[in-house]
């Protein structure tokens, strides 16, 4: 098995998770420290929930219920982390079959275009969680440095740092899928052919049967025809 393989896949894998962690957490914005030490209240927003804690231990989230009042912003985050995360699985399971450790996918050709592939797809999940997590950071700070921007102010929240982290790790593994082919193509799979439990044991039946001969017939060792 490729140690390039295998750690594409760590890469790839990982991503992915932390991916599905982030498109998953509530924690995309929160309030900044300065509000939530006066008012001893903290909001957080996710791209499903917004949820609210204070000092005395309450907490409650409240889910989005309709998507025509939820910002244009948001919908698009949704739409590529979701695409990320389908990516990333369709990227882990190319990527399994594309390994040289499993008996499917073919031969070792074969095998290449679909790690190449598993490559390709899980730099696109990438890419669209970079996109995502990026779009969302633009709109936090633009809102957080507008002095004109009188509203609750926000701060990046650990959702989107862990959805850039994944998204690195992918598009990480991807590149390392795609340079995978060149080692399949150096190090081809050597081909061992039988030749025959036969023809040992034609040599060992020849050479007892020799060996029983001289032994049964000693006499003919000596025999005058010997030396003809």
């Amino acid at each position: 098995m490729s140690r390039a393989q295998i750690s594409a896949l760590v890469f790839g894998v990982g991503g992915f998770g932390a991916l599905v962690a982030a498109t998953a957490s509530n924690e995309w914005k929160v309030t900044t420290r300065a509000s939530s030490v006066i008012t001893a209240t903290w909001v957080y927003q996710g791209l499903w929930m917004n949820c609210a804690g204070n000092a005395l231990g309450s907490f409650h989230c409240r889910p989005h219920f309709t998507i025509f009042k939820v910002e244009g912003y948001i919908q698009a985050c949704r739409g590529l982390m979701i695409a990320a995360v389908s990516l990333g699985f369709f990227g882990s399971i190319f990527a399994l079959f594309g390994m040289k450790c499993t008996k499917v996918g073919g031969s070792d050709k074969a095998k290449a275009k679909i790690a190449c592939l598993a490559g390709i797809v899980f730099i696109l999940s990438g890419l669209c969680s970079m996109t995502g997590c990026s779009l969302y950071a633009n709109k936090i700070t633009t809102e957080f440095f507008d002095p004109l921007f009188v509203e609750q102010k926000y701060e990046l929240g650990a959702a989107l740092f862990i959805g850039w982290a994944g998204a690195s790790l992918c598009i990480i593994g991807g590149v390392i899928f795609c340079f995978s082919i060149s080692d399949n193509n150096k190090a081809p799979r050597m081909g061992y052919t039988y030749n025959g439990a036969t023809s040992i044991m034609s040599s060992r039946t020849k050479y007892h049967g020799g060996e029983d001969f001289k032994t049964t017939n000693p006499s003919k060792q000596f025999d005058k025809n010997a030396y003809v």
